[in-house]
C-alpha cells in the first residue's frame, strides 16, 4: 500500500531537515504599518523543486497575501509549476492550506506536487 500524504510529507520533511543548510535569511521589521510587505519562505519539493531548479526562495509579498495569490506569483515566475497540475498543494507552517488562507510575516509554505509511492 502506497504511503498515505501525511507520511510523504513528513518523510520529505524529515530529509530536509537531515541536511546540513543554512536557514533562509529574513528580513524582519520592527514595526508593521498597513501596507507592509510580509516575508514568506516557500520551499519547493520532489517535482515542484525540478521545475523551480531550487530547493527554497523567501519572497516579500504585500501585506494581506493569501496562498492564491503567492501561487499566481510562483505560477508566473516559474511557468513549469503549472504543468504539475490541480495535485499541487499547498502547505503553511506544515498544515495544509485552502487557496484563501492568509499568509503572515514569517510563515513557511511548502510545495508538494502530487506524490505517488510503492
Amino acid at each position: 500500500m502506497p504511503p498515505t500524504f501525511d507520511q510523504a510529507f513528513r518523510a520529505v520533511r524529515n530529509e530536509a531537515a537531515r541536511r546540513d543548510r543554512s536557514p533562509l535569511p529574513r528580513i524582519d521589521s520592527p514595526s508593521r504599518s498597513p501596507g507592509d510587505l510580509v516575508n514568506v519562505d516557500v520551499r519547493y519539493f520532489a517535482a515542484a523543486r525540478e521545475a523551480v531548479g531550487r530547493e527554497a526562495e523567501t519572497l516579500a509579498l504585500e501585506e494581506g497575501a493569501t496562498v492564491a495569490s503567492l501561487a499566481d506569483r510562483l505560477f508566473e515566475a516559474h511557468p513549469g509549476l503549472r504543468a504539475l497540475g490541480t495535485g499541487l498543494r499547498f502547505a503553511v507552517d506544515e498544515r495544509f492550506a485552502d487557496p484563501d488562507t492568509a499568509l503572515a510575516d514569517g510563515d513557511r509554505v511548502a510545495l508538494i506536487p502530487p506524490v505517488s509511492g510503492g
